[in-house]
């Protein structure tokens, strides 16, 4: 199963060209990130306030073809790798339109105790409903 979401190019997210301006995609990465975890039941207000974060660790981007300002991105999650207190996950964000990939993120993200700064365990209660989420390793 795959976490699904769109979302429309603002101005704000592009140059002078109306062409999405690269960093602003690591913004919508990170706003899909914590839309996942809110229908995980766990919202980055909550999560926070708990004193635990979920940092990522590690990030590959490819761009493969330019949005521009109005169109739709179907934003595409699911997860590689899920380990104790990590999570390796698959992020595409494909044009609505034309159905053609726009850039996809492999990136790894941390369970941390925001206190001891150090790496946590995943709830089991979390866990369990991350693993919907999971795929098969040779997807990437």
């Amino acid at each position: 199963m795959k976490f699904i979401i769109d979302d429309k190019v603002k101005f704000k997210h592009c140059d002078t060209a109306g062409i999405v301006f690269y960093p602003r995609y690591f913004e919508m990465l990170n706003d899909t990130i914590e839309d996942w975890f809110e229908v995980l039941g766990l919202p980055f207000c909550e999560l926070h306030s708990s004193n635990t974060g979920v940092p990522m660790v590690n990030i590959e981007c490819n761009f493969k073809k330019p949005s521009y300002l109005g169109d739709v991105l179907k934003k595409e999650l699911s997860i590689i790798k899920l380990g104790k207190s990590s999570c390796t996950l698959k992020i595409e964000f494909i044009g609505k339109k034309d159905e053609s990939l726009r850039v996809e993120f492999f990136c790894t993200i941390v369970n941390i105790d925001l206190a001891k700064k150090t790496s946590s365990f995943w709830s089991d209660e979390i866990k369990n409903k991350m693993n919907k989420y999971l795929q098969n390793k040779e997807e990437k």
